[in-house]
């Protein structure tokens, strides 16, 4: 890791939106808006499901909160970062904190790769085998897929990550872009670069095209399935489904249009705004997407203000008959 005259690369620096100061402050406020508000989202569908024990044991939901942490972290990963730089227009990264927030970053979206697919297959399991899903989707095997699906995901790309950090960096050390993602790194790379970039693309697709066909063959089977099912339960089933399909369209589509596509298109500015979208923008609309119009939340969120509202009587009611207690305690 030297540059060309012989000193070691310490950090890079993040070229950033290329704004001036005007646009870096307007930007700067709406992601923070976004940040704070996606972050809020996720947060009140958490603890909603952990607060109603309705939806605690039903499987779709105990997946869709902890998709909803994995969204939080996801956030998290890359808008604190750009949201600094943004406000100190330096960019300035070291090294290893460049590959740590590569490493995280991939690591949380390999993971949410499988989570779809997970959520895809209880779908599968709820219209296509009703009757066996009470048992086969239990609350332990699906703690179980859960687990399953942070644990390879933080394992899926740690290979390739590593091979990039062992390889020489030259200079310049500036990377066209607002995080640190593997098209740009490379591109900073020494020649030869040797087999990474050929390694990398083998995850990379082999993790999107095993996922995504998984996925297919799941909802297809779902829609074949409800086609042969009466009118009334078609259109609830489907209005479900279109929910999770259209998570699965937004990022799939996202990661597609940036990581499938030749080494020369990562640098775009159109890359940046992509990437962007996938990374601030989509994880605001999914819990949006899976809650607006869905029912079984809406009556939760129903139960639990009538609980507060029935606590709420309750302690001004006990207020009440303590003050009347001490009345008569004043007044025998």
């Amino acid at each position: 890791m030297e540059l060309a005259n012989g000193t070691e690369v310490q950090e890079f620096i993040l070229a950033g939106f290329g704004v001036g100061q005007r646009e870096r402050l307007l930007l700067l406020i709406f992601f923070t808006i976004l940040y704070v508000f996606t972050l809020a989202e996720n947060l009140t569908i958490i603890t909603l499901v952990f607060l109603d024990t309705h939806l605690a044991q039903l499987p779709m939901y105990i997946l869709l909160s902890h998709f909803s942490w994995l969204e939080m972290c996801y956030v998290t990963t890359t808008a604190p970062r750009m949201l600094f730089d943004l406000a100190s227009a330096q960019g300035i990264i070291s090294f290893h904190s460049c590959f740590l927030q590569f490493y995280i970053f991939f690591s949380l979206g390999n993971t949410e790769c499988f989570f779809l697919s997970v959520m895809a297959l209880d779908r599968y399991l709820a219209i296509c085998h009703p009757l066996r899903y009470p048992q086969i989707m239990s609350k332990d095997f699906c703690y179980a897929l859960v687990t399953a699906c942070w644990v390879v995901g933080f394992l899926w790309y740690i290979f390739p990550v590593i091979l990039i950090s062992k390889m020489s960096f030259c200079g310049p050390n500036i990377i066209e872009h607002f995080l640190c993602d593997p098209g740009p790194i490379l591109s900073l790379a020494c020649p030869p670069l040797g087999i990474a970039p050929f390694v990398c693309q083998i995850f990379m697709n082999a993790l999107f095209f095993g996922n995504i066909v998984f996925i297919v063959l799941s909802y297809g089977d779902v829609i074949f399935t409800l086609m042969k099912t009466n009118q009334g339960n078609r259109r609830k089933a489907f209005s479900t489904i279109s929910f999770h399909l259209a998570v699965v369209t937004l990022f799939y589509g996202s990661v597609a249009a940036i990581y499938l596509a030749p080494g020369p298109e990562n640098q775009s500015e159109v890359t940046k705004a992509v990437t962007l979208f996938y990374t601030s923008v989509t994880p605001f609309l999914n819990p949006m997407i899976y809650c607006l119009r869905n029912d079984q939340v809406k009556e939760a969120l129903g139960r639990l203000r009538r609980k507060k509202l029935f606590l709420r009587s309750d302690n001004v009611n006990g207020v009440e008959e303590s003050k009347g207690e001490k009345i008569q305690a004043t007044n025998p």
